[in-house]
């Protein structure tokens, strides 16, 4: 006798229970899925380091030239304003070349692609920033801390240190953003998972803002963990535009509390650190 072919299971297609094709396990789709690679991500760092030195010393021999002739270039290279300019130079083609690379090479658009997705909990995310700023300068309080930083320097002058308040809060969070949770952070979340993703995109996060707070590890310390928050926010709201928010928000509590604790810039105790993530 004959047996009878198996019935079907209920959600199996004909091609299958005509016993064509066998069925095979179902694969999760991956967590992060860029069009980017990770080569991709190492040109726009590779861009971002040459811009730095391209536009540092070009600021500073034209200042030299047409402003600080009587100054030697070790003198000039000490203004604040000469850091302030250069640094928002050097994100005008690091941001041309994400654009290029997401809409140019791959065609598509780019805020779609980078995932920015901006959030309904804007006010939240902003107080989030703000409520990691306080439990940080906890820990902070239990770390050793350089007592005199670089980076402390450019708040020296009411008008430099206004203006690189202003970048702290807009283009400085922004453009990290955009580089460690939405172009490195993906990459490695597809190939590592998630937490790997989120801790290998803080760590160097973390290291990139060492030289401006003296080596510090305690400082490093502090703005790892500073990364690992915007890194777990992107990775659970699936937006770019999210961790932004929790950045600016930490930097910007810091800012508005330095304006009114220095009367207006004028005045900044030594050994206050200003751990500022431009």
């Amino acid at each position: 006798m004959n047996a009878e072919p198996p019935t079907p299971r209920s959600g199996e297609s004909d091609l299958f229970a005509a016993g064509r094709v066998a069925p095979g396990p179902t694969l999760p789709p991956p967590v992060e899925n860029p069009v980017w690679n990770g080569w991709d991500v190492l040109l726009i760092a590779g861009l971002t380091v040459v811009s730095m030195v391209v536009f540092q010393l070009a600021v500073l021999w034209a200042a030299h030239w047409l402003w600080y002739p009587q100054e030697s270039l070790t003198d000039v290279s000490k203004r604040p304003i000469l850091l302030i300019a250069s640094q928002f130079l050097i994100y005008i083609p690091v941001a041309a070349c994400m654009v290029a690379l997401v809409e140019g090479k791959y065609h598509v658009r780019f805020w779609q692609a980078i995932r920015w997705n901006w959030p309904r909990l804007e006010w939240r995310l902003l107080a989030l920033g703000a409520a990691m700023f306080f439990v940080l300068g906890l820990l902070q309080s239990l770390l050793p801390m350089p007592k005199d930083t670089p980076f402390e320097h450019l708040f020296d002058r009411p008008r430099d240190a206004y203006l690189l308040s202003i970048i702290a809060v807009t283009l400085g969070p922004l453009m990290e953003e955009l580089f460690f949770r939405g172009f490195m952070y993906p990459v490695l979340a597809r190939r590592m998972g998630v937490v790997w993703g989120v801790v290998l995109t803080a760590l160097p996060f973390g290291l990139i803002h060492l030289p401006q707070y003296g080596w510090a590890w305690g400082a490093a310390l502090v703005i790892f963990l500073v990364g690992v928050v915007c890194g777990v926010v992107r990775a659970v709201m699936g937006s770019v535009g999210a961790s932004f928010l929790v950045h600016a928000g930490f930097n910007g509590t810091q800012m508005l509390i330095a304006v009114v604790m220095t009367q207006g810039f004028r005045h900044i105790p030594k050994g206050v650190a200003l751990f500022c993530l431009r």
